[in-house]
């Protein structure tokens, strides 16, 4: 299948490695070209209509209104250079959604709702993403197994721990930035009866009996330590 190179190397875009130690950039939000964001738009209508399987380039530049010259001049490396793109662009949108409302939060668990109910929307309503989980999910699940979750954990703990940190020191912002990012992948990929993560009252009914006692607890092994 084309576009599935940079999917078996299990590499998430956006993340380096210099000496060992990974490096999160935070890909997309700054590239202006309407071009790209064209492109990368029309082959997220695609993957929502039809899936990754069956997309073409030729799909994409009739869903964007260019020409096969104009997709591969913008990129060269044909449909795993787009997929990639949209990977990194659909982050960079999450991403800074996610930064409007947690930087709004007034506490901690305002801050952990804002950031979890947010990222199930904007998952949870992703069409693209639901087709891949329903149709082809061999394409998605993979990714979210062993060290493949550990990226994902990585880069959205890092992204998330800043916003924590002004409650929480460095340590304890990183733990309960994993622990939010699990718990939404855990209940997205896994629905529990009664629990929906988009509903703001149910988040935080679930962040109460789960995630502030945790939290609370490393707070005191903390300053006892």
């Amino acid at each position: 299948m084309v576009g599935e190179t940079s999917v078996k190397s299990g590499r998430i875009p956006g993340i380096s490695s210099t000496s060992g130690r990974k490096t999160l950039h935070h890909i997309g939000a700054d590239d202006r070209s309407s071009t790209r964001v064209r492109i990368v738009d029309a082959t997220l209508a695609c993957l929502a209509r039809q899936g990754l399987g069956k997309t073409t380039v030729d799909d994409i530049a009739r869903e964007a209104k260019f020409s096969r010259a104009t997709l591969y001049r913008t990129f060269p490396g044909g449909k795993d250079a787009i997929i990639e793109a949209v990977v990194e662009t659909e982050v960079a949108r999450l991403f800074s959604s996610l930064a409007v409302v947690m930087g709004e939060a007034s506490d901690l668990e305002d801050v952990l709702v804002a950031g979890m109910v947010e990222a199930a929307r904007r998952l949870s309503e992703h069409r693209a993403l639901a087709y891949l989980l329903l149709h082809e999910p061999g394409v998605i699940l993979p990714r979210l197994t062993f060290a493949h979750m550990d990226r994902i954990l990585f880069v959205a703990g890092d992204f998330a721990a800043p916003f924590f940190a002004r409650w929480l020191s460095p340590d304890q912002a990183s733990r309960a930035a994993e622990w939010a990012v699990r718990i939404v992948v855990a209940y997205l990929a896994d629905p529990a009866p009664g629990t929906d993560l988009v509903d703001p009252e149910d988040t935080r009914a679930l962040v109460r009996a789960f995630v502030m006692p945790g939290i609370l607890a490393l707070r005191a092994t903390t300053s006892t330590a």
